[in-house]
């Protein structure tokens, strides 16, 4: 994960010196996962900041520069070691578009192999790229490009889209809720029988009827379900600006990582409720999507 500089530390000198092209994140929410191209122009020697002049971003009809952090800097990334490389479903990408490369994931490809749909996570939405608006999706850590990994977890095409459909008893699922407040929030369940087509009674694992006396079971459509997420690589750390679920009032709520504590303790964001909170690392697990059939995590730095 990027780390502060002590104090006579050269790392920053050995990366990064006036005049490198460079690539900047966001401390934005709205636009996690986003790298702007940029030239470093200046830096302050006490602080571990750098003035940047972005490529494509302007400000008064001007190329935009403005002071970061180091730990908002990467080089430019290194060319695929296969040249040529062809795009497929499921890859990790990045794609160029409104000044900067945004990270997603091609979740589908016309016949020709010459259009692709790129879904990104932060947006929940989906858009169509030409395969010179994209590029393999690399990460940078702790001074080393780290091979590129395949982001999607892809499911047996019996086990895809049907797997949603006549769901048998007792199998495990995770709910949702259109309710206020409990947006992007999963909930444990299990299927206790089908009420209708694509409507369910299921039973929460957690959450129990007023008395206490029992498990909550309630209907449920099925666009409010999905499979159980199958087992995430386990993390040593989470990185900045990482997206994770916390496990908080006995559900997995999505948020962000906006700051790294001490004693292996994060702190989330939820942009759904606008709300943030202090958990330690193991209340928290990789965020996956599923997403036409298939399971999808955001590609993360490997641990070693």
């Amino acid at each position: 994960m990027p780390r502060k500089k002590q104090h006579g530390d050269t790392t920053a000198q050995s990366y990064f010196t006036i005049g490198d092209e460079v690539e900047v994140t966001s401390i934005d929410h709205n636009l996690r996962g986003t790298l702007f191209p940029a030239k470093i122009i200046g830096r302050d020697w006490n602080a571990d900041k750098f003035v940047v002049e972005y490529k494509h971003l302007e400000a008064n009809d001007e190329p935009l520069r403005e002071e970061v952090d180091l730990v908002l800097l990467r080089p430019l990334p290194p060319p695929p070691s296969e040249p040529g490389y062809r795009f497929e479903f499921g890859d990790g990408v990045d794609a160029f578009f409104s000044g900067g490369w945004w990270e997603g994931v091609i979740t589908e490809v016309d016949d020709e192999g010459s259009l692709f749909w790129v879904y990104f996570r932060f947006a929940k939405q989906q858009f169509q790229f030409l395969p010179s608006e994209l590029r393999v999706h690399q990460e940078w850590d702790k001074g080393a490009w780290l091979p590129p990994r395949e982001v999607s977890m892809r499911m047996e095409p019996s086990s895809s889209k049907s797997s949603m459909k006549n769901l048998s008893k007792g199998t495990q699922i995770e709910v949702c809720s259109d309710e206020t407040g409990f947006e992007g929030a999963w909930f444990s369940a299990k299927v206790i029988n089908a009420i209708e087509q694509d409507k369910y009674l299921v039973e929460y694992k957690s959450l129990r009827t007023e008395d206490n006396k029992q498990f909550l079971r309630e209907e449920v459509d099925i666009k409010h379900m999905r499979p159980r997420p199958p087992d995430a690589v386990v993390v040593d750390s989470f990185n900045l600006n990482e997206e994770v679920d916390a496990y908080y009032n006995d559900g997995w709520w999505e948020g962000v990582i906006s700051k790294i504590l001490k004693g292996s303790k994060y702190k989330i964001y939820f942009k759904r409720t606008k709300d943030d909170g202090e958990f330690r690392h193991s209340d928290l697990r990789p965020h996956q999507d599923w997403i036409d059939g298939t399971w999808v995590m955001a590609s993360q730095a490997l641990k070693f």
